[in-house]
């Protein structure tokens, strides 16, 4: 049995908001058919894998990702398993901090 990937989209506005863009920026990519997407009832859904690479393709998108997009969150986000900690020298202190209470 062949099970469709499960494809995530936001509108322009997410879109926007989550890489700290202002939604002009969003809509000249769509215009230069810059990512993937589907005209749902008469919104652009986006493609979020092909969003995200295109952020990753220009460094200004890419810095306002990390300065006012959701990037700017990462760090204050616990990841428990090491294997997919960002720094595990947080974790690894955050550990003994609770250890020693």
């Amino acid at each position: 049995m062949n099970e469709q990937p499960n494809i995530i989209r936001v509108s322009v506005s997410e879109a926007a908001r989550l890489f700290g863009v202002d939604p002009h920026t969003i809509r000249r990519a769509l215009r230069n058919q810059e990512f993937r997407y589907v005209v749902v009832q008469g919104r652009y859904k986006i493609n979020f894998e092909s969003l995200i690479q295109w952020s990753q393709n220009r460094i200004t998108v890419k810095n306002k990702l990390d300065k006012k997009g959701i990037g700017q969150f990462v760090d204050r986000w616990k990841i428990k398993n090491k294997k997919f900690s960002p720094n595990p020298q947080i974790l690894d202190s955050n550990e003994k901090n609770e250890n020693n209470t």
